[in-house]
C-alpha cells in the first residue's frame, strides 16, 4: 500500500509530502539519528545502517499488517532527503498513538506540526483503513517543544505519565485527539 499526504506551502513554509519509508532512505535515517538532541526523547536509536534496515523492515510489515502507518516527512522539492517522521501505531480498539521526529537541520520550523495535523486529520478520516475514534500523543514532561506540537495539532493534555524506565526513563504527558474533534 502506498498513501501519500501533501501538507501544502504556508507563508514562507515550503510544501510537504509524508510518503511511505524506502530503503534508500536508510542514510538519511542514521544521519538524523546521530543527532544528541534527537536521541535525547527516543527510546530506540538506530545506531547504524543495519539498525536502520531493520526498522525500515518494521514500518513496511506495519503498513502490510495494519498496525503501524509510517510516514517519511520530505519537502515537495526533494522527495530524496527526508527531514522527519511520524507515525500512527495502532495500540487498542480504535485508539492509535502518533509519534514524530524532525532532523536536527529543520527544527524550529513548524515541520513537525504541519506534518502531525495532516496524520492526525488522514487517520481520524481514514476509516476503512485505520477506524479510530481516538489519537494519543505522548511525550517528556519536560520536552516543551512536543508540548506546543501537541496543542498546535489540537491535542489535549489528558494527564501526566509517571516513569517508566527503561523505555520512558522520566515522567511524561498523554495528550489527546478524539475523532469528533477532527475539524480543529
Amino acid at each position: 500500500m502506498k498513501i501519500i499526504l501533501s501538507v501544502p506551502r504556508t507563508g514562507s513554509a515550503a510544501a510537504l509530502r509524508l510518503r511511505p519509508w524506502r530503503f534508500d532512505d536508510v542514510p538519511a535515517l542514521v544521519a538524523a539519528h546521530r543527532d544528541p538532541g534527537l536521541r535525547r526523547w527516543l527510546a530506540g536509536h538506530l545506531v547504524d545502517e543495519t539498525a536502520a534496515r531493520n526498522w525500515l523492515d518494521a514500518q513496511v510489515d506495519g503498513w502490510m499488517d495494519g498496525t503501524r502507518f509510517s510516514f517519511a516527512v520530505v519537502t515537495a522539492a526533494d522527495d530524496y532527503s527526508p527531514v522527519g517522521h511520524v507515525v500512527v501505531k495502532m495500540t487498542t480498539a480504535g485508539v492509535a498513538e502518533v509519534g514524530y521526529w524532525t532532523a536536527a537541520q529543520v527544527r524550529g520550523r513548524g515541520i513537525a506540526a504541519r506534518a502531525v495535523e495532516t496524520v492526525s486529520r488522514w487517520a481520524l478520516a481514514e476509516q476503512e483503513l485505520v477506524r479510530l475514534n481516538q489519537l494519543e500523543l505522548l511525550h517528556a514532561k519536560d520536552n516543551h517543544a512536543s508540548c506546543r506540537v501537541a496543542n498546535k495539532c489540537g491535542y489535549t493534555l489528558q494527564n501526566l505519565l509517571p516513569a517508566a524506565p527503561p523505555t520512558f526513563p522520566g515522567d511524561g504527558h498523554r495528550h489527546v485527539r478524539k475523532a469528533d474533534e477532527n475539524s480543529i
